[in-house]
């Protein structure tokens, strides 16, 4: 298999890899609160304590991924444009 061929095959089963995990799993961990939906922060004794609610996925933990939300978008743009008018049948 040359070199090419095997550039294109890893590249295919990176991208249908990645299809499949948006498709059964849209949502994913949040990259700056690693899921737990806030921060944590220590008290002057050194304890672990629980801090702000993580601002990006708003304290939920989760987010939508980057593939998912791609998709999401396509299909709400298709959609609007092959509506059709009410008057127009």
């Amino acid at each position: 298999m040359t070199p090419a061929l095997l550039a294109i095959a890893c590249l295919l089963a990176v991208t249908l890899g990645y299809v499949g995990v948006c498709a059964v799993s849209p949502f994913g961990d949040c990259r700056r609160c690693r899921g737990m939906g806030h921060a944590l922060k220590t008290d002057r004794k050194g304890r672990m304590r629980r801090g702000k609610d993580c601002r990006r996925c708003h304290a939920t933990g989760k987010r939508i991924r980057t593939g998912r939300w791609l998709y999401n978008r396509w299909a709400r743009i298709y959609r609007a444009g092959t509506d059709t008018p009410e008057g127009s049948r």
